[in-house]
């Protein structure tokens, strides 16, 4: 029995989806939630009312927090090593991560209680052997977390099987589907239980620099009282909304309407929407580092968000652990720059997959994109290499930008054949020369904003950054 665990509904093209599938023992109670906007999600979520993770959180932050009412270091003989702005995913991953590494480290998070959304409720398979690798791999227990083995897609009345390569790998390495706030709530507990991470709430509102270099944050407390807290890096990874990540990253608002802006702003006459793709664009400062949606997000539609951020927090926990004195700010951020750097490949393999098949799925009147989509539904169906391929690129668990260009003119190059056979025809071959310029037209401008040097030579370049230490 095949158990529907997640489907994209294209707004514009009914008749093509996108859903994920598996095999359980016990199919759960099936709860579907509808969005307005460019997809519909059907998500399988048993009902829990219980809340013993958010007493047991709450219980945690309080001999966290309270005892030292607003003091922003742990002792005289221990300040914190990093501070980190958020507690979501990719902050409490990285709290627990650095505490137990010996780092001190103090967590400022908004709002402690559990989150409620649908983003984020997919764990690929590659992002699953990230936990493991940061010993997080609990965090998906007791939360109703549901194995994720393939997807499913729907076409014009047929549909195609297509499961993940895990045939090399332990038998409890699969995907993971799960409520994301309960999945945020087991993180941050396992922060939360190490002594030398501190859980505080607390809206930040700035970045504290001297001389270039960030030295810390400012922030407001539940009860409005103002604080200052000093470290020598500063981790921003507090989502989508972050006020800070304009100062750590190069904003893309042409200049002729900034003033316009600025005065929508001040009306209070602008509303904002979570961005849906979103290329990093970092600035390396010294002292500060972006992370998680705050840095960098891609279309929903693979459901990768979450296995980049893991796979980011593995990268730089091995940066950091050549590190063992960060009041260095100069080499410091030469390691910030080569995280910007060895990040790539995973991120920029799923980012790229997700934009590009979002555009070849999205319905479109002109033949050639038509014929690209036919070709990418008929491709996948071959199985073998030809799903197999694609499908760890889609996982987290191949990430190689190099295979995914590769994969994807396959596919173009296999729409051009089913036209010119058996017979082709002027007409035919004029769509099969547009079926490669559009398939150009898509994958291209997408590698250009993630960054050729970056994706495709990044094993070399933070080498440099690194001698230094090495020597």
């Amino acid at each position: 029995m095949l158990l529907l665990r997640r489907a994209l509904i294209f707004r514009s093209d009914p008749t093509t989806a996108s859903v994920e599938v598996e095999k359980p023992h016990h199919p759960p109670k099936t709860q579907i939630r509808v969005r307005t906007n460019a997809a519909v999600k059907f998500m399988s979520n048993s009902i829990n009312t219980e809340s013993n993770r958010e007493r047991k959180l709450s219980l945690s932050l309080k001999s966290a927090s309270s005892c030292s009412s607003g003091n922003t270091e742990f002792s005289s003989a221990s300040p914190p090593d990093v501070i980190i702005v958020g507690a979501g995913v990719a902050g409490s991953a990285l709290a627990h991560t650095l505490g137990k590494d010996g780092r001190h480290v103090h967590v400022i998070e908004r709002d402690f209680t559990e989150p409620d959304r649908i983003i984020g409720e997919l764990l690929q398979p590659g992002g699953y052997l990230k936990l493991i690798e940061l010993g997080l791999e609990d965090c998906v227990e007791q939360i109703d977390a549901q194995r994720v083995l393939g997807y499913a897609l729907f076409k014009d009345g047929k549909n195609t099987m297509l499961s993940y390569p895990l045939k090399k790998f332990h038998a409890d390495v699969a995907g993971r589907s799960f409520h994301n706030g309960r999945f945020i709530q087991k993180m941050r507990e396992k922060a939360a239980e190490l002594p030398n991470v501190r859980m505080e709430q607390g809206n930040v509102t700035s970045l504290l620099e001297e001389n270039g270099t960030v030295k810390g944050v400012q922030y407001r407390t539940k009860d409005g009282q103002e604080h200052k807290a000093y470290a020598p890096l500063t981790i921003v990874c507090d989502g989508c909304f972050s006020n800070l990540r304009r100062s750590l990253c190069q904003p893309k608002i042409p200049p002729e309407l900034y003033s316009a802006f600025i005065s929508a702003i001040n009306k209070g006459d602008i509303r904002t929407m979570p961005n849906r793709s979103m290329p990093a664009y970092p600035l390396p400062t010294p002292g500060a580092l972006l992370m998680g949606d705050a840095l960098n997000m891609r279309h929903p539609l693979t459901g990768g968000g979450v296995t980049v951020a893991l796979s980011d927090i593995v990268t730089l926990r091995d940066l950091l652990r050549l590190l063992h004195n960060l009041n260095d700010a100069a080499l410091l951020c030469k390691y910030l720059e080569s995280f910007y750097i060895l990040r790539k490949p995973m991120a920029s393999t799923i980012n790229t997959l997700a934009g590009a098949l979002y555009k070849v799925f999205s319905a479109s009147p002109d033949q050639s994109r038509k014929q690209l989509r036919q070709a990418c539904f008929d491709y996948l169906s071959l199985g073998g290499t030809f799903s197999d391929g694609p499908m760890a690129l889609l996982s987290g668990l191949n990430p190689r930008p190099l295979s995914l260009v590769l994969h994807f003119f396959a596919v173009a190059v296999y729409g051009v054949g089913r036209l010119l056979f058996p017979i082709p025809s002027f007409k035919r071959i004029g769509i099969a020369a547009r079926v490669i310029w559009c398939a150009s037209g898509i994958i291209f401008p997408i590698i250009k904003a993630e960054g050729v040097r970056q994706m495709f030579f990044a094993a070399t370049l933070p080498a440099y950054y690194r001698a230094p230490l090495n020597r």
